[in-house]
Protein backbone atom coordinates (compact mmCIF):
# COMPACT_ATOMS: atom_id res chain seq x y z
CA UNK A 1 0.00 0.00 0.00
CA UNK A 2 3.12 2.24 1.09
CA UNK A 3 4.56 1.78 -2.84
CA UNK A 4 0.99 3.12 -4.24
CA UNK A 5 0.20 5.62 -2.22
CA UNK A 6 3.66 7.15 -2.67
CA UNK A 7 3.08 6.38 -6.62
CA UNK A 8 0.01 8.28 -7.19
CA UNK A 9 1.06 10.95 -4.78
CA UNK A 10 3.76 11.76 -7.11
CA UNK A 11 1.50 11.67 -10.22
CA UNK A 12 -1.35 13.39 -8.63
CA UNK A 13 0.81 16.69 -7.25
CA UNK A 14 2.25 16.49 -10.87
CA UNK A 15 -1.35 17.02 -12.18
CA UNK A 16 -2.12 19.22 -9.41
CA UNK A 17 0.78 21.49 -10.23
CA UNK A 18 0.11 22.05 -13.44
CA UNK A 19 -3.51 22.98 -12.55
CA UNK A 20 -2.42 25.33 -9.94
CA UNK A 21 -0.05 26.92 -13.03
CA UNK A 22 -3.40 27.44 -15.57
CA UNK A 23 -5.67 28.60 -12.60
CA UNK A 24 -3.25 30.73 -11.08
CA UNK A 25 -2.24 32.54 -14.58
CA UNK A 26 -6.22 32.82 -15.65
CA UNK A 27 -6.35 34.72 -12.41
CA UNK A 28 -3.63 37.12 -13.31
CA UNK A 29 -4.62 38.15 -16.75
CA UNK A 30 -8.34 38.61 -15.75
CA UNK A 31 -10.08 35.31 -17.03
CA UNK A 32 -11.41 33.63 -13.54
CA UNK A 33 -14.40 33.39 -15.43
CA UNK A 34 -12.53 30.58 -17.21
CA UNK A 35 -11.79 28.75 -14.13
CA UNK A 36 -15.42 26.03 -14.99
CA UNK A 37 -13.57 25.42 -18.32
CA UNK A 38 -11.02 23.87 -16.23
CA UNK A 39 -12.45 22.22 -13.80
CA UNK A 40 -14.86 20.73 -16.34
CA UNK A 41 -11.63 19.46 -18.00
CA UNK A 42 -10.19 17.73 -14.98
CA UNK A 43 -13.56 16.20 -14.15
CA UNK A 44 -13.90 14.64 -17.61
CA UNK A 45 -9.77 13.39 -17.51
CA UNK A 46 -10.19 11.73 -13.50
CA UNK A 47 -13.14 10.26 -15.21
CA UNK A 48 -11.64 8.42 -18.29
CA UNK A 49 -8.33 7.58 -15.93
CA UNK A 50 -10.27 6.16 -13.60
CA UNK A 51 -12.28 3.73 -16.32
CA UNK A 52 -9.38 3.02 -18.29
CA UNK A 53 -7.90 1.44 -14.64
CA UNK A 54 -10.70 -0.37 -14.02
CA UNK A 55 -10.85 -1.19 -17.41
CA UNK A 56 -7.07 -2.86 -17.11
CA UNK A 57 -7.56 -4.84 -14.23
CA UNK A 58 -11.22 -6.49 -15.44
CA UNK A 59 -9.51 -7.48 -18.38
CA UNK A 60 -6.61 -8.96 -16.67
CA UNK A 61 -8.40 -10.90 -14.12
CA UNK A 62 -10.12 -12.76 -17.21
CA UNK A 63 -6.92 -14.28 -17.70
CA UNK A 64 -5.73 -17.44 -16.74
CA UNK A 65 -1.83 -19.32 -16.76
CA UNK A 66 0.39 -18.28 -19.82
CA UNK A 67 -2.39 -16.32 -20.80
CA UNK A 68 -2.01 -14.07 -17.48
CA UNK A 69 1.57 -14.03 -17.91
CA UNK A 70 1.71 -12.66 -21.31
CA UNK A 71 -0.92 -9.71 -20.28
CA UNK A 72 1.16 -8.89 -16.92
CA UNK A 73 3.96 -8.80 -19.11
CA UNK A 74 2.69 -6.82 -21.79
CA UNK A 75 1.05 -4.27 -19.63
CA UNK A 76 4.21 -4.29 -17.57
CA UNK A 77 6.24 -3.36 -20.15
CA UNK A 78 3.42 -0.96 -21.85
CA UNK A 79 3.54 0.70 -18.99
CA UNK A 80 7.74 1.11 -19.15
CA UNK A 81 6.94 3.17 -22.59
CA UNK A 82 4.89 5.34 -21.17
CA UNK A 83 6.89 5.91 -18.23
CA UNK A 84 9.76 6.01 -20.46
CA UNK A 85 8.16 8.72 -22.92
CA UNK A 86 7.38 10.81 -20.17
CA UNK A 87 11.35 10.68 -18.66
CA UNK A 88 12.46 12.47 -22.00
CA UNK A 89 9.53 14.89 -21.75
CA UNK A 90 9.87 15.92 -18.32
CA UNK A 91 13.94 16.18 -18.80
CA UNK A 92 12.96 18.75 -21.68
CA UNK A 93 9.35 20.67 -20.24
CA UNK A 94 11.29 20.84 -16.82
CA UNK A 95 13.07 24.11 -18.63
CA UNK A 96 10.37 25.68 -20.22
CA UNK A 97 6.55 24.15 -19.13
CA UNK A 98 5.80 26.95 -16.87
CA UNK A 99 6.10 29.77 -19.84
CA UNK A 100 5.02 26.78 -22.57
CA UNK A 101 1.79 26.92 -20.09
CA UNK A 102 1.26 30.48 -20.09
CA UNK A 103 1.52 31.52 -23.37
CA UNK A 104 -1.03 28.89 -24.55
CA UNK A 105 -3.65 29.56 -21.80
CA UNK A 106 -2.88 33.18 -22.97
CA UNK A 107 -3.55 32.74 -26.05
CA UNK A 108 -6.96 30.85 -25.89
CA UNK A 109 -8.33 32.92 -23.05
CA UNK A 110 -7.97 36.13 -24.71
CA UNK A 111 -9.21 34.92 -28.52
CA UNK A 112 -12.37 33.22 -26.33
CA UNK A 113 -11.27 29.63 -27.21
CA UNK A 114 -13.20 27.39 -24.68
CA UNK A 115 -12.31 24.01 -26.52
CA UNK A 116 -8.64 24.87 -26.48
CA UNK A 117 -8.59 25.99 -23.24
CA UNK A 118 -10.07 22.71 -21.89
CA UNK A 119 -7.93 20.74 -24.23
CA UNK A 120 -4.67 22.33 -22.56
CA UNK A 121 -6.04 21.39 -19.19
CA UNK A 122 -7.70 17.82 -20.16
CA UNK A 123 -4.47 16.68 -21.09
CA UNK A 124 -2.32 17.68 -18.66
CA UNK A 125 -4.54 15.65 -16.37
CA UNK A 126 -5.16 12.76 -18.57
CA UNK A 127 -1.49 11.91 -19.32
CA UNK A 128 -0.63 11.44 -15.81
CA UNK A 129 -4.02 9.96 -15.42
CA UNK A 130 -3.23 6.99 -17.88
CA UNK A 131 0.24 6.93 -16.58
CA UNK A 132 -0.96 6.43 -13.56
CA UNK A 133 -3.65 3.73 -14.66
CA UNK A 134 -1.18 1.73 -16.31
CA UNK A 135 1.25 2.01 -13.22
CA UNK A 136 -1.26 0.72 -10.91
CA UNK A 137 -2.18 -2.15 -12.88
CA UNK A 138 1.15 -3.28 -13.55
CA UNK A 139 1.92 -2.93 -9.73
CA UNK A 140 -1.39 -4.62 -8.71
CA UNK A 141 0.23 -7.86 -10.46
CA UNK A 142 3.74 -7.44 -7.99
CA UNK A 143 1.96 -7.00 -4.93
CA UNK A 144 -1.82 -7.10 -2.70
CA UNK A 145 -4.17 -5.66 -5.69
CA UNK A 146 -6.77 -4.49 -2.74
CA UNK A 147 -3.82 -2.54 -0.97
CA UNK A 148 -2.81 -1.82 -4.06
CA UNK A 149 -5.76 0.33 -4.54
CA UNK A 150 -6.59 1.90 -1.15
CA UNK A 151 -2.88 3.28 -1.08
CA UNK A 152 -3.55 4.78 -4.66
CA UNK A 153 -6.90 6.61 -3.28
CA UNK A 154 -4.89 7.79 -0.43
CA UNK A 155 -1.81 9.35 -2.66
CA UNK A 156 -4.09 11.03 -4.57
CA UNK A 157 -6.21 12.36 -1.48
CA UNK A 158 -3.36 13.67 0.03
CA UNK A 159 -2.00 15.18 -3.32
CA UNK A 160 -5.15 16.93 -4.15
CA UNK A 161 -4.72 18.64 -0.55
CA UNK A 162 -0.63 19.64 -1.51
CA UNK A 163 -1.82 20.92 -4.49
CA UNK A 164 -4.67 23.08 -3.01
CA UNK A 165 -2.11 24.01 -0.15
CA UNK A 166 -0.16 25.04 -3.45
CA UNK A 167 -2.36 26.93 -4.64
CA UNK A 168 -3.89 28.74 -2.22
CA UNK A 169 -0.74 29.90 0.08
CA UNK A 170 2.40 32.40 -1.05
CA UNK A 171 4.69 28.42 -1.21
CA UNK A 172 5.67 28.35 -4.41
CA UNK A 173 7.59 24.83 -5.99
CA UNK A 174 10.72 25.51 -8.09
CA UNK A 175 8.78 23.43 -11.44
CA UNK A 176 12.13 22.92 -13.16
CA UNK A 177 13.48 21.09 -9.50
CA UNK A 178 10.23 19.46 -9.54
CA UNK A 179 10.42 18.14 -13.04
CA UNK A 180 14.17 16.98 -12.88
CA UNK A 181 13.55 15.07 -9.59
CA UNK A 182 10.17 13.05 -11.17
CA UNK A 183 11.87 12.40 -14.32
CA UNK A 184 14.59 10.31 -11.73
CA UNK A 185 11.88 8.96 -10.10
CA UNK A 186 10.38 7.58 -13.16
CA UNK A 187 13.40 6.31 -14.08
CA UNK A 188 13.45 3.83 -11.18
CA UNK A 189 10.28 2.93 -11.69
CA UNK A 190 10.31 2.28 -15.11
CA UNK A 191 13.61 -0.08 -14.41
CA UNK A 192 11.87 -2.46 -12.01
CA UNK A 193 9.33 -2.79 -14.06
CA UNK A 194 10.92 -3.75 -16.98
CA UNK A 195 12.65 -6.25 -15.36
CA UNK A 196 9.39 -7.33 -14.00
CA UNK A 197 7.78 -7.56 -17.23
CA UNK A 198 11.10 -9.89 -18.80
CA UNK A 199 10.48 -12.50 -15.66
CA UNK A 200 6.30 -12.51 -17.12
CA UNK A 201 7.50 -13.18 -20.25
CA UNK A 202 10.51 -15.76 -19.17
CA UNK A 203 7.56 -17.60 -16.87
CA UNK A 204 5.37 -17.80 -19.75
CA UNK A 205 8.60 -19.54 -21.94
CA UNK A 206 9.09 -16.42 -24.31
CA UNK A 207 12.49 -15.95 -23.20
CA UNK A 208 15.47 -17.34 -21.23
CA UNK A 209 17.78 -16.83 -18.25
CA UNK A 210 20.84 -17.04 -18.93
CA UNK A 211 22.03 -17.80 -15.95
CA UNK A 212 19.10 -18.87 -13.11
CA UNK A 213 19.91 -17.61 -10.27
CA UNK A 214 22.84 -14.31 -10.17
CA UNK A 215 23.15 -13.79 -6.33
CA UNK A 216 20.31 -14.41 -3.44
CA UNK A 217 19.53 -11.91 -0.65
CA UNK A 218 16.86 -13.59 0.64
CA UNK A 219 18.49 -14.25 3.88
CA UNK A 220 19.17 -10.64 4.41
CA UNK A 221 15.92 -9.24 2.71
CA UNK A 222 13.21 -11.30 1.25
CA UNK A 223 11.26 -9.83 -1.17
CA UNK A 224 8.02 -11.24 0.31
CA UNK A 225 9.06 -9.22 3.65
CA UNK A 226 7.11 -5.86 4.49
CA UNK A 227 10.02 -3.93 3.41
CA UNK A 228 10.90 -6.21 0.37
CA UNK A 229 7.91 -5.69 -0.95
CA UNK A 230 7.69 -2.14 -0.96
CA UNK A 231 11.37 -1.91 -2.32
CA UNK A 232 9.96 -4.68 -5.12
CA UNK A 233 7.13 -2.64 -6.30
CA UNK A 234 9.11 1.06 -5.81
CA UNK A 235 12.10 0.59 -7.24
CA UNK A 236 11.77 -3.33 -8.76
CA UNK A 237 13.82 -4.89 -6.12
CA UNK A 238 14.86 -9.06 -6.47
CA UNK A 239 16.32 -11.22 -4.14
CA UNK A 240 17.34 -13.60 -6.31
CA UNK A 241 17.25 -12.32 -9.72
CA UNK A 242 18.21 -14.23 -13.18
CA UNK A 243 21.17 -12.91 -15.30
CA UNK A 244 18.58 -11.60 -18.08
CA UNK A 245 16.72 -9.58 -15.58
CA UNK A 246 19.67 -8.10 -13.73
CA UNK A 247 20.80 -6.98 -17.20
CA UNK A 248 17.62 -5.73 -18.24
CA UNK A 249 17.41 -3.40 -15.04
CA UNK A 250 20.51 -1.91 -15.49
CA UNK A 251 20.72 -1.73 -18.76
CA UNK A 252 17.21 0.10 -18.83
CA UNK A 253 19.30 2.43 -16.28
CA UNK A 254 22.44 3.26 -18.50
CA UNK A 255 20.57 3.27 -21.63
CA UNK A 256 17.43 5.48 -20.90
CA UNK A 257 19.15 7.74 -18.63
CA UNK A 258 21.97 8.36 -21.07
CA UNK A 259 19.53 8.94 -24.35
CA UNK A 260 17.42 11.61 -21.91
CA UNK A 261 20.18 13.81 -21.30
CA UNK A 262 21.85 13.75 -24.58
CA UNK A 263 18.30 13.69 -26.20
CA UNK A 264 17.59 17.01 -23.46
CA UNK A 265 20.96 18.80 -24.24
CA UNK A 266 20.51 18.44 -28.37
CA UNK A 267 17.14 19.57 -27.54
CA UNK A 268 18.49 22.96 -25.73
CA UNK A 269 21.36 23.44 -27.89
CA UNK A 270 18.98 23.37 -31.32
CA UNK A 271 16.88 26.02 -29.83
CA UNK A 272 19.21 28.76 -28.27
CA UNK A 273 21.04 28.47 -31.67
CA UNK A 274 20.94 31.42 -33.69
CA UNK A 275 19.15 31.59 -36.66
CA UNK A 276 20.87 31.59 -40.01
CA UNK A 277 18.07 33.77 -41.64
Amino acid sequence: MLASLLLTFREGLEAALIVSIILSYLKQIGHQDRRNVVWTAVAAASVLSLALALGLQAVGAEFEGKAEQIFEGTAMLLAVGVLTWMIFWMRYQSRRIKSTLEAEIRVAANQGHNLALFTIAFMAVFREGVETALFLTAASFVSDGPATWTGSVIGLAVAVVVGWLIYTSTARLNVRRFFDVNSILLLIFAAGLFAHGIHEFQEAGWLPTLVDEVWNLKPVLDDESTVGAVLRTLVGYNDNPNLLEALSYLGYWVLVWGLATWWTNRRVVNSTAPSNA
